[in-house]
Formats: C-alpha cells, structure tokens, sequence
C-alpha cells in the first residue's frame, strides 16, 4: 500500500466524515472507523486494480476492445489473414 496524491483527497473526505461522527459517539469510536474505512478503501482499491491489471494483460486492441496476445489482437489480426 503507497501512499498517492489521491490518497490526500481520501484522507480528507475520512475526516470530514469522522467529524460528523464524533456528535453521535465518542471521539474515539469514530476515529477508529474512519482508520478501518481507510485500511479497507485502500485495500480494495488495491485488488481492483490488479485484477485490471491481470485481465488487460500485454494491452487492449483499439479496435475491437480485446485483450492482445503476442502483440496480435486474436479478433482483428486473425481475420485480415
């Protein structure tokens, strides 16, 4: 997990929302969800984006939208021969 500049804006939003927390619970109860809700945005955002990572492979064709295998999109280059 690396922190990011967008990382910022979450922390940001996390404070704001645990501000409107402290009213209904204590100080502490509220900061220690808005530390859960970081560590888990974080680590969803973070298996999101290896799973994009797996499925797009070597690259998406341009054309057609599917993965690239060999630097061929098996759709388009297949077909012109």
């Amino acid at each position: 997990m690396k922190f990011e500049r967008r990382d910022i804006l979450l922390i940001v939003g996390l404070l704001l929302f645990m501000i409107g927390l402290i009213p209904f619970m204590a100080p502490v109860y509220a900061a220690i969800i808005v530390i859960l809700m970081y560590f888990g945005i974080k680590v969803y955002v973070g298996k999101r984006k290896q799973s994009i990572e797996k499925d797009v492979g070597e690259g998406i064709c341009m054309e057609c939208g599917s993965q690239v295998f060999n630097k061929k999109c098996p759709n388009c280059d297949y077909s012109k021969e």
